[in-house]
């Protein structure tokens, strides 16, 4: 798993030594550009942004990892308890948070049930994108309950694309991270693939993957137009 994004640096100790104790690789940033600037290759695995001691930072970091294309999920806010009322209108920068001063493994347990709904804990079996379930044991996926009939490179580019929400990847890279090579068929095949995932989803569910124009195809929550 991509190491977890955290800001500031250095991290308050209790924080650093919550998120060893419950196996979480990190790396801290101290300035806002330093979110995307670091990133890894393949994006972080999520952030872990303290807000306690420096608010006005901490929530420029929110903002910048939530804004564009490529919003970065999932986010844990931690905070003290007479900061909850400066929350009012942030709902959509973090996912979860968690007050300081910390208590046992509550941050740790709040990361690990962040990470399975999005899909990017180290041993999940399932992932949670609104109404689409997908479990990595069976190889099964679910809409609104229903039990989707899919091929197994159909299954594999839903699993790719529900355990990156909101990120965007040109066909190629569909192919080559998907496929594993490049495949015969071009780049065609990811738009047949896409189609028939449409198609199986339903009229109802199609949008959940979305077009990007001239770019190529994600997968997320919203309102979205294909």
């Amino acid at each position: 798993m991509e190491p977890l994004l955290c800001y500031p640096d250095p991290l308050p100790t209790e924080v650093a030594m919550a998120l060893d104790r419950a196996g979480y690789r990190w790396k801290a940033v101290d300035r806002p550009d330093l979110a995307r600037s670091a990133e890894p290759e393949d994006s972080w695995s999520g952030a872990l942004v303290c807000a306690h001691s420096r608010p006005d930072t901490a929530f420029a970091i929110c903002r910048q990892l939530r804004s564009g294309d490529d919003p970065l999920r999932p986010v844990l806010l931690v905070l003290r308890a007479d900061q909850l009322a400066d929350l009012k209108s942030r709902e959509d920068e973090f996912d979860d948070l968690c007050l300081m001063p910390l208590h046992g493994d509550e941050l740790g347990a709040r990361l690990d049930r962040l990470m399975r709904r999005a899909g990017r804990g180290p041993s999940e079996s399932i992932i949670e994108q609104g109404p689409l379930v997908l479990n990595l044991e069976t190889y099964q996926a679910a809409v609104s309950g229903r039990v989707m009939d899919l091929t197994y490179m159909e299954y594999e580019l839903l699993r790719f694309l529900a355990a990156r929400p909101g990120r965007v990847f040109t066909r190629e890279t569909l192919l080559n991270r998907v496929w594993g090579y490049e495949y015969y068929g071009g780049a065609r095949t990811v738009d047949v693939h896409v189609r028939r995932l449409r198609a199986k989803l339903g009229e109802e569910h199609a949008h959940l993957i979305q077009t990007v124009r001239s770019v190529g195809y994600r997968l997320g929550q919203g309102s979205w137009s294909a």
